[in-house]
């Protein structure tokens, strides 16, 4: 079982920017943080280091012990797992889940700006091309939009037999383009097809490679 952080890793936790994550302490402090999977060393300077999505719980409650993440844990489906949609339970929207989300993201973007070969933040990565469901559910949530649970209209994320391709349902025509808009802007290709049978509309969603 993981350890708890120490008293003051604790108050350096307590003391991050609520929206973006950052934290400041001493340069052991940090590391400490960023070895144990809280925190993690923005790569271009001024260097600053923002809470992981583990960090953020830890914040949050003061119970839990922290799960060891990483920047690229956003969309593992470990410690974080954005909404594909589709569940019977209501999807979690309240304020940590929000913060959560939003470092989630940010940590996406961090990870394209290592990876891809000239640090582009706007097209996925590698990474995302492993993990597709992830990735777009990942995007569309973290614009805001809202995912089927618990009986509730909205979107739906799914694997599909094509290669580098995801489905995107959703209950109506004005959902799908906004979903499509939202998924053209993180960086994928997006199509509007009609299921054969059911005659009903989804989009077909491929990370851009250029």
């Amino acid at each position: 079982m993981t350890r708890p952080p120490t008293a003051a890793q604790r108050r350096v936790i307590d003391a991050a920017d609520p929206v973006t994550g950052r934290i400041k302490g001493t340069e052991t402090q940090l590391e400490a943080l960023v070895k144990r999977g809280l925190a993690f060393r923005h790569p271009r300077p001024p260097h600053d280091h923002f809470l992981t999505p583990a960090g953020h719980r830890v914040r949050e409650t003061v119970e839990e012990e922290p799960e060891p993440t990483a920047i690229a844990a956003p969309a593992t489906g470990g410690v974080f797992a954005a909404h594909i949609g589709g569940t019977q339970e209501a999807a979690d929207t309240g304020p940590a889940r929000t913060r959560e989300v939003h470092s989630a993201w940010q940590g996406l973007l961090e990870l394209r700006r290592m990876t891809n070969p000239d640090g582009a933040t706007d097209r996925p990565c590698g990474w995302e091309r492993a993990h597709l469901v992830q990735a777009a559910a990942l995007a569309l949530e973290a614009a805001g939009h809202t995912p089927e649970a618990g009986g509730s209209p909205g979107y739906r994320v799914r694997a599909t037999p094509q290669p580098e391709a995801v489905a995107v349902h959703a209950p109506d025509g004005e959902t799908l383009r906004a979903c499509a808009i939202t998924l053209e802007r993180a960086g994928w290709q997006v199509g509007e097809y009609t299921q054969p049978r059911t005659r009903a509309r989804y989009l077909l969603a491929s990370p851009r490679r250029v």
